[in-house]
């Protein structure tokens, strides 16, 4: 067992693992906020920051863009699973990336943390709080949180990873 633990190839499976601290920070970011906003604000109140951005406290039950919030509360334990799935394949592909894969273990921890941050709310509540409200004029852009903002930030970085945008130019 010990030789299994000193194998350089075990350990360097996991080396990838020390940006778990952003997940977690992204977690606890999230989580912070979500218990500031249900603790200080009501259902459904809104606090205008700026001209294109409020604070509105909702419930959503669905998933993105409130995606089958209608559909009678199976989707809590639905989207709950593939929470977990997804959760469990990104902390494998993140323990399995290389060591100069840097940009994209950062991407991977975001999204991790995001999904992570909204299970939380799924198993405690049935839903997910959401607060921050961007819109124009009468266009309001779905409400989201700060594990959807992580979330996102990391798809992003996954695209400019995968387009080559992060990578050193070659000289010839």
């Amino acid at each position: 067992m010990w030789r299994a633990l000193a194998n350089i190839d075990f350990m360097r499976d996991f080396i990838m693992l020390k940006w778990l601290w952003l997940s977690l920070l992204a977690v606890v970011l999230d989580q912070i906020s979500k218990l500031f906003i249900a603790g200080s604000m009501q259902l459904y109140e809104s606090i205008q920051i700026m001209p294109f951005f409020r604070l509105t406290y909702v419930h959503n039950t669905g998933a993105a863009f409130s995606f089958l919030s209608e559909a009678g509360g199976w989707q809590r334990w639905f989207f709950a699973g593939l929470a977990l799935i997804i959760s469990a394949v990104i902390a494998v592909w993140l323990a399995r990336l290389k060591t100069n894969e840097t940009l994209l273990a950062v991407a991977l921890a975001l999204v991790l943390g995001g999904a992570v941050g909204n299970l939380i709310d799924r198993l405690a509540y049935g839903y997910v709080i959401d607060f921050l409200d961007v819109y124009y004029q009468d266009w309001h852009w779905p409400a989201f949180n700060v594990a959807d903002s992580a979330i996102t930030l990391g798809v992003i970085l996954m695209l400019a990873e995968s387009f080559g945008l992060a990578r050193p130019k070659q000289t010839i």
